[in-house]
């Protein structure tokens, strides 16, 4: 109701107990490509897909490496997600400056849940259109946060952002059973199943449009990508079946983009599909 009445800013709320500010940068996010982010006991494992603007582009990167212990996935503005990436850098190389250990992923987590809330109540801003997935390993063992433009931050065994995440939140609770106890090629394994459930029918995953990260026990945070993931890839082996396929995709309708949303063009042209 007079929607356009309470948008125009950050600061003001709808009769609905509303920010559609807020609501905006959520779309934003959903404007993007998939991540996907999972963890065992010993383990954590990032997947994105990546998109290029056209023939003649490269891919967006969408893993981004933080510390020898913790990498992020993005969906949504990758610009957003560059500042929030250094800052989270200066972070880590802050706490080895000062106090010579690896920085806690939950601390950085709630500095950049403090960081994405300031902008969505001070007059001028506007919030960061950008999810991330933050995986880390550290002294508590190993971790999974997502963190929204809203400034919420959540811990996960298994999440997924990004447009059509539906279908993989789908497959990561049906099997989210055996995450715990399971390889890292297994683990790698479920999470390529969940991403290829966010193609379109006619899209399949391949070196160019994956990217893989792997944290854990001993194993410093590394980002797979080109020849070295072929043999990832192998893991999925000749099955082709998909939750999204078999499924009801009315489930995905919540996740597409949309057009009829002013102000979200600029979101596409940032992160825009094949």
């Amino acid at each position: 109701m007079f929607r356009n009445q309470y948008d125009n800013d950050v600061t003001t709320w709808s009769p609905q107990g509303r920010i559609h500010q807020v609501e905006y940068a959520v779309e934003a996010v959903k404007q993007g490509s998939a991540a996907i982010g999972l963890r065992s006991t010993e383990h954590v494992v990032l997947l994105a897909l990546k998109r290029s603007s056209g023939e003649l582009a490269s891919y967006q990167k969408k893993l981004i490496k933080i510390d020898d212990h913790m990498g992020i996935g993005i969906a949504g503005l990758t610009s957003d997600a560059r500042v929030l990436s250094n800052f989270m850098r200066t972070e880590a190389m802050k706490s080895k400056m000062l106090y010579d250990r690896p920085l806690p992923v939950q601390r950085i987590v709630n500095a950049i849940g403090d960081k994405a809330q300031v902008n969505t109540q001070q007059y001028g801003r506007r919030p960061y259109g950008v999810g991330l997935l933050v995986s880390g390993y550290d002294e508590t063992g190993p971790h999974l946060f997502e963190c929204s433009p809203s400034g919420t931050v959540f811990e996960y065994h298994a999440m997924s952002i990004g447009a059509r995440s539906q279908s993989a939140k789908t497959y990561l609770e049906n099997n989210f059973d055996s995450f715990s106890n399971a390889s890292l090629e297994e683990l790698v394994r479920h999470g390529l199943q969940a991403l290829r459930d966010t193609l379109q029918q006619d899209k399949e995953l391949n070196i160019q449009n994956t990217s893989l990260g792997i944290v854990g026990k001993d194993k410093p945070f590394e980002i797979i990508e080109g020849e070295a993931l072929q043999k990832y890839l192998d893991l999925l082996g000749d099955d082709v079946g998909r939750t999204r396929r078999g499924g009801d995709t009315s489930m995905d309708t919540s996740d597409q983009p949309s057009s009829s949303t002013p102000g979200q063009d600029d979101a596409v042209a940032m992160d825009t599909d094949n």
